[in-house]
C-alpha cells in the first residue's frame, strides 16, 4: 500500500490539491481519524483497516467512482474474499471496479463475474520477463544448507539480495545467521509492526542494507530499484510463486541472477517448474567459499529524521541541509524517502557519522528535528 501511494503522488505531483491517505492496520487509528475530518480524493488501503473506519464512521465510500483490488490472488489467499465482497457492497453500483492479478485461477473469474459488468482481460505473455534473468540450481545437502548460501553470497558478492524462505521462523532465523557471520541482513515478515516493516523496507531499497529476507507474502509487489539477485532458499511448492520471486530481479530491461537451493525433498518441485516457464533448469555445482568468506556489508547508512509530510519536508530540503551547511557531497546522498511524520535518508557509509552529527547541531527548514541513525 505504502508503495502504490508513493507512486500515485509522484504521478499527481503536478496536479494541485490532490489528497491520498494510506490506510493500513498497525499503526495507531487516531491520526487517521483525524486526517479524514477532510474527505480525501484517492484512499490506499487493506481492507481490515478500512473496513473499521468504515465502521466508525470516517470513512464513506458513497463517492467511489474507481475500486481497485491489487494483488487479488494474494488477497483471496489470506482470506479477504468476504471483506472485499462487503466493501463493494457498500460502493456504488455505478463504479468502474479493476482486478490486479500475477495470475488468474478460477476463484478470480468466479470473483471477477460477481463484481464487474462485461469485463474486459488483458494479460501479458507467460515468462515475458525470464530471459532476462540467469537462474542456476544448486542441489544441497538439507542439513548444510547455510553453508551453501554463504559459498553463492561470497562467490558472487551481489551488492542487494533478495532470500525468499517458505516459513516466517526460516526467516528471522536467517536473518540472525546472517547478521552473526557479520552479513548486512534484515526480515521481513507478517510478525513486525508497520513501523518496523517501513523501515526494513528502506534500508534496503537504499542500499543500507545489502541482504533481505523475506516470506512470499511480506515481499508481495515489493519494487525494488535495479535489485542484482534473488534467491529461494528453498524451493516453493507453487510455480507461479516461484515466477513471481524470481521476477523480483531483471525488471525494466536489466539483467538479474537467480539461485535456488534444492535439497533431495524438494526435487518433485523442479519439473511443475519447467512446465509454468517452459524452460528447463541450469543445475551447478556449487563453488567453494568466496573472497575468503568475508561478509557482504551495505555500501549506505540510514539516518531517521523526524519530521515528514505533516511538517512539510521535502525530499530537497534535507538534500539541501546536507549538502549546504552539513558540508556532505552530493554523491555520499543517497535515497530519501518521506512519510507522514518521519524521514529517511541514505548516506555513504563513510561519511554518516558526520552527517549525523551536523543534522543534529543545524536546522532543516530552519527548524530543529530530532535525527537518529538507524543501523
Amino acid at each position: 500500500a505504502d508503495q502504490v501511494s508513493k507512486e500515485i503522488r509522484r504521478l499527481a505531483s503536478f496536479v494541485p490539491n490532490v489528497k491520498l491517505l494510506t490506510l493500513c492496520g498497525g499503526i495507531p487509528l487516531r491520526p487517521q481519524l483525524a486526517s479524514l475530518v477532510h474527505p480525501p480524493h484517492v484512499v490506499v488501503g487493506t481492507p481490515g483497516r478500512i473496513q473499521e473506519l468504515i465502521d466508525q464512521g470516517a470513512l464513506s465510500l458513497d463517492d467511489i467512482r474507481v475500486f481497485v483490488l491489487d494483488e487479488v490472488d494474494r488477497m483471496l489467499d489470506m482470506g479477504f474474499q468476504e471483506a472485499i465482497t462487503s466493501l463493494l457492497k457498500q460502493s456504488p453500483t455505478s463504479r468502474q471496479t479493476l482486478l490486479f492479478s500475477a495470475t488468474i485461477p478460477d476463484e478470480i473469474r468466479k470473483l471477477s463475474r460477481s463484481l464487474q459488468r462485461d469485463p474486459v482481460e488483458v494479460a501479458t505473455a507467460d515468462g515475458a520477463d525470464l530471459p532476462e534473468i540467469e537462474q542456476q540450481f544448486h542441489e544441497v545437502d538439507g542439513t548444510r544448507r547455510f553453508d551453501a548460501l554463504l559459498r553463492v553470497l561470497t562467490t558472487y558478492r551481489p551488492e542487494s539480495t533478495l532470500i525468499f524462505c517458505n516459513t516466517r521462523r526460516d526467516t528471522q532465523d536467517l536473518a540472525d545467521g546472517l547478521a552473526q557471520r557479520g552479513f548486512s541482513a534484515l526480515a521481513l515478515h507478517g510478525d513486525l509492526e508497520q513501523r518496523d516493516r517501513d523501515e526494513v523496507l528502506m534500508r534496503f531499497s537504499n542500499r543500507s542494507c545489502a541482504i533481505l529476507v523475506a516470506t512470499d507474502v511480506a515481499a508481495r509487489g515489493l519494487d525494488i530499484d535495479d535489485l542484482p539477485a534473488v534467491v529461494n532458499w528453498e524451493l516453493s511448492t507453487d510455480p507461479d510463486v516461484h515466477v513471481h520471486r524470481i521476477g523480483r530481479t531483471g525488471r525494466a530491461g536489466r539483467k538479474g541472477q537467480a539461485w535456488s537451493l534444492v535439497a533431495a525433498a524438494e526435487m518433485p518441485r523442479v519439473a511443475p517448474i519447467e512446465a509454468r516457464t517452459g524452460l528447463s533448469v541450469r543445475w551447478s555445482k556449487l563453488p567453494s567459499m568466496g573472497g575468503s568468506g568475508e561478509p557482504i556489508l551495505a555500501v549506505m547508512s540510514t539516518l531517521c529524521i523526524d519530521g515528514g509530510r505533516q511538517e512539510k519536508v521535502r525530499a530537497g530540503d534535507i538534500l539541501g541541509a546536507l549538502t549546504g551547511d552539513a558540508g556532505i557531497v552530493s554523491t555520499a546522498v543517497g535515497k530519501i524517502g518521506i512519510f507522514a511524520t518521519r524521514s529517511y535518508v541514505a548516506i555513504r557509509r563513510d561519511q554518516a557519522a558526520t552527517a549525523l552529527k551536523r543534522l543534529r547541531d543545524g536546522k532543516i527548514k530552519g527548524r530543529k528535528f530530532r535525527v537518529r541513525a538507524v543501523d
